[in-house]
């Protein structure tokens, strides 16, 4: 039996708390068990939820989480740090008229609060901020948002959620982000595990600084250039080295050192659906990093740009959900520590995932099980230039999302989104659907375009909506001539070239994401110093031979140039007054003009531009991909000749490193009648 004494910013409160501490030989989803009922305690200054295996202190005003006890640690938050900065949510944003993703911060401040639910096997709390005109002049976010905390009874975690509200009657604004921090021990916290393939110790904040390391471009990466560990010594540390698709973000987080004192202990952010984070399933979020730090994102412009800011007008109202996750804490005293407590924290999360929805949230504003609806159908692709018959949509991905445009899910993010993948034979079932307005959208590894049903599909409690078989139809005019690259809106499959051995992460050496070393942009003015890439059809390999990005070239004068790389190819024949077609898939673009000339690489105007376009910075953060467009454009048959020819494609802008394309997948077309 232990008593704890807590030490808390504004005073020195006493709470002889007796724990039955049963440290056992597995990892478990408490590292101790307890009957106890959920208990509340609170004074002037601090709110206390408890319920035998771990207790969260919060401020009462602010409503920031201040201290996380558990295992016979007294905080397992960053005690160095003010109590409003180890857990909390917060926001970016800005005012209608401005432009960007940057904004005004605002960590959000609880200014009233309120037991919601309280008896043995739940409690919930409320801190809530709400806004009126008086809060303009303290720059605060025009935004009424009650931010909650829910803690079952034996359960090894704390569940957060928050409910966001804008009222139609209050000013236009702009929000570029809306997340939830987790800022641990350094002390404590040093290896982070994001993925199966994604783990390892990392190095501290103070090697980071200017006295231990060396800020690079962008200014998140640094070199460790005199870390406390001599291990990191010539690294790079980048936090968007971490990044990650949405559908793959379920579980990151934590893993404490053994102590003689303490087993160790793993700190896990479970995210069990991405329904309510913005962009869809391919948009890509920090998870954890350096700090260490743990994040949930829910909106955010990362690898996007101004096209997923969430702009909410005058005289519109809007509500959402973000939430519940799961803060998950489990220990074990194993000598393979790590595995056994990610592997914990994988099937932790896969109840989570089957968990939900939840049925405990108190706030009427979060649907229920009963409150949603589903929807079921087949998906099938029609291309009679690859087969006479319709083709089964295999592992396509297929969501509702709020009505737009083919593709237009990549950019909302006001309201929620729900997507699953087809099986073997095209089907599909999306469930929990929430009751609302919604299209269909869909888009198919191996084929080029997005689907989306003409249709609004209502969704209502309960209801479960069969669509029926769904045809495909992607762009075609013609056979296939010539294609680079797999349609797949990822310019993972070209070529990577090895790091640069001054800046190098371990992690991503001979691994699938070898695309998240720092500085491989650079490395193509190395490959081709004086001359651009060429690549011949039916020799070149785009393995090895098309790189990764379009990126601009630097001088030995220290200017950028823009660069035109060529796709050299041969036709037996030119069909008279046809028309052929080439199809740019682009997977990422950032302040880029893509130009293409045929045969005449001086012909003014080019045949094509697609004017300055993308702002998604996918190169810098180590991403590859973005946004993904697709451009079709007509060649006239006057163009070409029989024999040899050359498409140049010309990315002209060059002001700086970062400017520049990735190309997803590109094809030649014939005439329909082409032979």
């Amino acid at each position: 039996m232990v008593a704890s004494e807590v030490q808390i910013e504004g005073g020195q409160y006493c709470f002889f708390v007796f724990v039955l501490l049963l440290v056992r030989s597995l990892p478990s989803a408490a590292g101790s068990m307890s009957s106890q009922a959920v208990k509340l305690r609170a004074d002037d200054n601090y709110v206390v939820m408890d319920n035998g295996i771990l207790e969260v202190y919060f401020s009462k005003k602010g409503g920031f989480i201040t201290a996380i006890q558990y295992n016979g640690v007294d905080n397992l938050l960053e005690v160095l740090n003010e109590a409003d900065d180890r857990g909390y949510w917060d926001i970016v944003w800005n005012e209608a008229d401005s432009t960007g993703t940057t904004g005004i911060y605002e960590r959000v401040m609880g200014t009233s609060y309120e037991v919601i639910v309280q008896n043995d096997e739940k409690l919930e709390i409320s801190f809530t901020k709400t806004w009126d005109r008086s809060s303009m002049e303290e720059k605060q976010s025009p935004l009424n948002i009650d931010i909650r905390y829910v803690m079952l009874r034996n359960s090894s975690g704390l569940y957060c959620y928050s409910i966001f509200e804008h009222r139609k009657e209050w000013p236009a604004f702009n929000v570029p982000q809306i997340r939830m921090v987790f800022k641990l021990r350094k002390d404590k916290f040093n290896y982070m595990a994001i993925a199966d393939n994604k783990q390892r110790l990392m190095a501290l904040p103070d090697d980071r600084l200017p006295t231990r390391g060396r800020t690079l471009v962008p200014p998140e990466a640094v070199l460790l250039v005199d870390p406390i560990e001599p291990q990191f010594k010539g690294e790079v540390d980048d936090k968007y080295q971490y990044s990650s698709n949405n559908k793959d973000i379920k579980v990151h987080g934590w893993i404490s050192s053994k102590s003689e004192t303490n087993p160790a202990m793993g700190f896990w952010v479970i995210i069990p659906t991405n329904e309510f984070q913005s962009g869809g399933p391919l948009k890509q979020n920090l998870t954890s990093h350096v700090g260490p730090i743990s994040l949930a994102m829910f909106l955010s412009s990362h690898y996007a740009g101004e096209d997923v800011v969430m702009r909410v007008q005058r005289n519109e109202s809007w509500k959402k959900v973000f939430g519940p996750i799961f803060v998950y804490l489990n220990t074990s005293s194993e000598n393979q520590l790590q595995p056994s407590l990610w592997n914990d924290a994988k099937d932790q999360m896969s109840k989570q995932v089957q968990s939900w929805p939840y049925d405990f949230p108190a706030s009427g504003d979060f649907h229920k099980s009963h409150q949603r609806g589903s929807v079921y159908g087949t998906l099938k692709v029609q291309d009679r230039f690859i087969s006479d018959h319709h083709i089964l949509a295999e592992g396509a991905y297929i969501g509702l999302a709020p009505p737009g445009e083919p593709g237009s899910w990549q950019t909302e993010c006001k309201g929620y989104q729900f997507w699953t993948q087809t099986n073997k034979r095209g089907f599909f079932s999306i469930n929990n659907i929430h009751s609302g307005n919604y299209n269909l959208y869909a888009w198919i590894p191996g084929f080029i375009g997005d689907y989306c049903n003409n249709v609004v599909l209502t969704i209502k409690p309960g209801s479960k909506v069969n669509v029926g078989e769904i045809v495909y139809e992607p762009p075609r005019n013609g056979p296939t001539l010539w294609e680079i690259g797999i349609p797949d809106r990822s310019a993972a499959e070209f070529y990577v070239p090895d790091p640069n051995p001054n800046y190098i992460n371990t992690l991503y050496l001979n691994h699938p994401d070898r695309f998240r070393q720092h500085g491989l942009w650079e490395r193509y003015a190395d490959l081709y110093p004086n001359e651009d890439l060429i690549y011949t059809v039916g020799h070149s390999d785009y393995r090895k031979h098309w790189f990764f990005a379009h990126v601009t070239r630097k001088r030995d004068d220290g200017t950028y140039h823009g660069t035109t790389w060529q796709i050299k190819f041969k036709l037996h024949n030119v069909q008279k007054n046809g028309t052929y077609k080439l199809r740019l898939a682009l997977a990422a673009v950032n302040f880029s003009e893509l130009q293409v000339r045929v045969n005449n690489p001086k012909e003014d105007p080019p045949m094509f531009t697609s004017g300055l376009i993308g702002k998604d910075n996918a190169i810098a953060r180590h991403g590859i991909h973005g946004l993904y467009r697709l451009y079709n454009i007509d060649l006239s048959s006057h163009l070409l000749v029989k024999d040899d020819n050359i498409i140049y494609l010309t990315q002209t802008i060059a002001n700086g490193p970062f400017q520049g394309i990735m190309y997803d997948y590109i094809r030649l077309e014939g005439p329909p009648s082409h032979k």
